[in-house]
């Protein structure tokens, strides 16, 4: 406000006013208007609402802080689940080897029973041939 409209009252001159008003009237002008322009709301009769804003703007930066350390867990959970999917797919090569290797084994053995089978059978024969062929040919004689 220029210097030649301000004017300073005193309590005689406000004697009729209400006691809101006359206080108003009677403090000094400290250029509010122009302080909330440059600086923003930032005095005395801003007071309660910049606690509002700070409670707030400290209720966001929580909220930031939490959503942060979320987005940092969820990170981590996503590298454990890569490495889980990592090693479930090491598993899942590796249990396909062994039952692959199973199948060779069994097959070696289900060979190695027939070959072990025929042998002890040609040996029976041969036992039986060795035993009944002396019998057989003293008998025909």
């Amino acid at each position: 406000m220029p210097p030649k409209f301000k004017r300073h009252l005193n309590d005689d001159e406000v004697t009729g006013s209400v006691k809101s008003e006359r206080r108003n009237l009677l403090e000094e002008d400290s250029d509010e208007e122009e302080d909330f322009f440059l600086r923003g709301p930032s005095g005395p009769r801003f007071g309660p609402r910049n606690d509002k804003i700070r409670h707030v703007q400290n209720q966001v930066d929580e909220v930031i802080d939490v959503m942060q350390e979320n987005i940092t867990k969820v990170i981590e959970r996503g590298e454990r689940l890569d490495d889980l999917q990592d090693k479930s797919e090491s598993l899942s090569d590796n249990a396909t080897a062994f039952s692959n290797r199973a199948k060779q084994l069994r097959r070696q053995m289900w060979w190695r029973g027939c070959k072990m089978k025929a042998i002890i059978a040609l040996v029976a024969i041969i036992l039986l041939l060795v035993i009944i062929v002396p019998i057989v040919l003293k008998y025909h004689t």
